[in-house]
């Protein structure tokens, strides 16, 4: 076991940022294959093709890509739940994958727009064990959307954001959305319940291994599986080289690992200035996969205004170990009858790269 006091001498000063110890290496880890897919987004001739190549790049639940597209003709598409992508400890009801499902539909919408082709989407057209969608495009002049342009940019921001607070007419924008909590007593409420909920699923051991099992270290890993939870870059991948962090080092407490998550996201989620809620009236399918479609214009809409997103969404989830907190949050932020579907930090934080995605290619079908 390597305690927090070594790690920190060694990253701090010798092996692990010597850049002559490592020679090329730092320079090279870069997953170019796994982030292709946002940049080759719009090379296809099919208009099919070209907008779903936009719509695989959509925010979803441990970034699992659920979903599976099946062309049928020249005009139309099934859309599929892969359930082998399923999240059975942290999201037993699938609830959180049709969001991510509903994710999909709109960028799809979106950027079907963009390309002159309208889409008609019909949900759970063979009922709820056959595809999630069946979408009928039909070529005619469309008014864009100007979310579109918004799309490359996307990112769900999983670090601490400035204590700078939302403008009164930024929280009037976004309120079309959601609710946005901005005064003292609600952010100090939400910090609370996103710290303790997140602090059950890390300290749940079946639910923390969840997570871990979908982590794929270092660049190979992350190119190879390109969906779950990629741990990459010089830094951490150097420290998986020296085994200070790995799938075991990460799952066992009292490690420089397992503490090192925990401090993270203390930092993470107690930096935040705003929050946001989507509630529905009542929680079946559709309505998931509506939010999913709010939640894509809702962070499509951050981007643009210049602001970041990061779902924070564990005292949502549905598992024994939750329900006290799960109930918590719904008798202080909803009204009876309710399910707040999201719950989201808002405010200002860095540039990130694009997380990893599967190809449209491999994501298709075949007969």
């Amino acid at each position: 076991m390597v305690s927090r006091r070594d790690f920190l001498k060694i990253t701090g000063g010798g092996f692990i940022l010597s850049a002559a110890a490592l020679g090329g290496f730092i320079g090279t880890r870069t997953p170019y294959k796994a982030l292709s897919p946002w940049l080759n987004a719009g090379q296809y001739e099919d208009l099919r093709l070209k907008a779903l190549s936009y719509a695989i790049l959509s925010p979803n639940p441990h970034n699992r890509q659920p979903w599976e597209i099946e062309l049928i003709g020249e005009n139309k598409i099934k859309i599929y739940r892969n359930k082998e992508k399923n999240l059975p400890e942290t999201d037993p009801f699938d609830r959180q994958l049709t969001i991510g499902m509903g994710c999909f539909i709109e960028t799809l919408s979106i950027s079907s727009k963009e390309f002159g082709l309208s889409s008609q989407v019909s949900y759970f057209p063979n009922g709820d064990n056959g595809p999630v969608a069946e979408v009928l495009f039909v070529k005619e002049p469309q008014d864009k959307d100007p979310l579109f342009n918004s799309i490359l940019d996307r990112r769900s921001c999983k670090e601490p954001f400035s204590d700078q607070s939302l403008s009164d007419k930024q929280i009037k924008d976004l309120g079309s959305f959601g609710e946005v909590y901005y005064k003292e007593k609600d952010v100090e409420d939400l910090k609370r319940i996103t710290w303790e909920s997140w602090l059950v699923e890390y300290k749940t051991s079946r639910t923390l291994q969840e997570s871990i099992d979908l982590m794929r270290f270092g660049k190979n890993e992350i190119n190879q599986s390109p969906d779950g939870i990629d741990i990459g870059g010089a830094f951490l991948e150097t420290l998986g080289l020296t085994g200070l962090i790995n799938e075991h080092t990460m799952a066992e407490p009292g490690t420089m690992a397992y503490q090192t998550g925990i401090d993270m996201y203390d930092e993470m989620l107690n930096s935040t200035p705003n929050y946001i809620l989507l509630r529905t009236n009542s929680n079946d399918r559709y309505n998931q996969i509506d939010v999913g479609r709010l939640w894509t214009r809702l962070n499509l809409k951050t981007t643009a205004m210049g602001l970041s997103i990061h779902p924070c969404s564990q005292a949502l989830q549905e598992y024994p170990e939750m329900k006290d907190l799960y109930d918590n949050i719904h008798q202080s932020y909803a009204s009876k009858g309710q399910t707040i579907q999201m719950l989201g930090r808002l405010g200002y934080g860095p540039s990130l790269p694009p997380s990893p995605r599967w190809s449209i290619e491999d994501k298709l079908r075949r007969a």
